[in-house]
């Protein structure tokens, strides 16, 4: 019996790795074939078109940056920074800089009373400033007119 058992049973035939190959082969042809494409803009668009160079790319906007006097603003006591030291510029069309300039004083009266009103949880929050600078920006914009400031770049902002 042990002899009918041996010739029944056959070693198992080998795959081949000819498939694999084949197949790998054509991944990296598609692959290839997908990514000349792209590149060319034969599907995506034009390669050339998202290099020319742009007529407006060199001109700048037509913006003045005013500087607003630093403001420190001594913090409460339960407070682990004693100051806040916060200093900015505002983005101005150069039509309305001279306004803009004017106005300063109840710029600074305004970020001076929002910044003394805000909670200390708050300040020493670091994701809290892009909300605060939103806060700031549309208070200053009241004290100004809407269309005259673009934007507040903060500068400056410490606690210590």
């Amino acid at each position: 019996m042990t002899q009918a058992d041996a010739t029944t049973e056959a070693p198992p035939k080998k795959k081949g790795k000819l498939p694999l190959l084949i197949g790998l082969a054509g991944a990296l042809l598609l692959g290839g074939g997908g990514f000349y494409a792209t590149y060319s803009g034969m599907i995506l668009g034009s390669h050339a078109a998202d290099t020319a160079p742009d007529s407006h790319a060199g001109a700048l906007p037509d913006i003045t940056f005013i500087p607003v006097e630093p403001i420190t603003i001594s913090l409460g006591p339960q407070s682990r920074a004693r100051h806040l030291r916060f200093a900015s510029q505002l983005e101005v069309g150069t039509a309305h800089a001279a306004e803009v300039q004017l106005l300063l004083p109840r710029i600074s009266d305004v970020l001076n009373s929002y910044l003394r009103a805000v909670e200390l949880v708050q300040l020493e929050d670091p994701a809290a400033l892009m909300r605060l600078k939103a806060q700031m920006l549309r208070r200053v914009q009241i004290v100004t007119g809407q269309d005259r400031v673009r934007d507040l770049l903060i500068s400056e902002f410490v606690l210590n």
